[in-house]
């Protein structure tokens, strides 16, 4: 036992990063704060494309939309192919999710900032198996915007499978920006290229 103390006072740095290295494994709450301060740096953002830039992966939502809808919490349907006119974010996130977890409150400053806005549009799409659980992550942390689940099958130009995913739309409902993995959407320079996208 006196060993165990010296050793204990000689190596105390050791054990408590070791703790703290626990913790963040098995938290994910502690999985998001952490990540949240990497994402904080920016680096990690994608810009959105010019509207001139011919890119092979800025594609037409025009054949795709009608298959792609969501419903909220109500039941109501929501049809990508009706939102032509608005610039649409698109989020695909569940609450298990680290990564969605981090960038979740820079979501929600940037919803804050643009809900009064009528030529912007929010589909924040929750991918939980149970959808309680998404349910409960939202009520939780208070969360202001809208909960959706898909209705049916998502296209792969909007969802190969990775999360967090994340769209955003022209007006003309093209593909101006796919980001799969997390990201701060709550920086001045993203507000700035939406603010862009909407004079366009």
């Amino acid at each position: 036992m006196e060993k165990l103390k010296i050793w204990l006072k000689k190596n105390w740095s050791t054990v408590l990063l070791g703790g703290i290295f626990i913790i963040i494994l098995v938290n994910p709450d502690a999985k998001a704060w952490v990540m949240r301060q990497i994402i904080s740096t920016g680096l990690l953002n994608s810009k959105i494309e010019k509207e001139n830039v011919e890119n092979s992966s800025i594609v037409t939502a025009a054949s795709i939309a009608e298959s792609f809808t969501v419903k909220d919490k109500s039941g109501k349907i929501i049809d990508v192919s009706e939102l032509r006119g608005k610039v649409v974010f698109i989020n695909f996130w569940a609450s298990w999710c680290p990564p969605c977890r981090a960038e979740f409150p820079s979501i929600e400053k940037f919803h804050e900032k643009y809900k009064h806005n009528s030529n912007i549009f929010f589909l924040t799409i929750n991918m939980d198996e149970d959808l309680e659980e998404g349910k409960a992550y939202f009520e939780k942390e208070k969360y202001t915007i809208p909960f959706l689940i898909p209705n049916g099958n998502i296209p792969n130009e909007y969802f190969g499978g990775s999360l967090p995913t994340t769209i955003i739309l022209d007006k003309k409902g093209k593909i101006r920006m796919k980001h799969e993995g997390m990201a701060d959407y709550s920086k001045n320079s993203f507000y700035e290229e939406i603010d862009q996208l909407l004079k366009e």
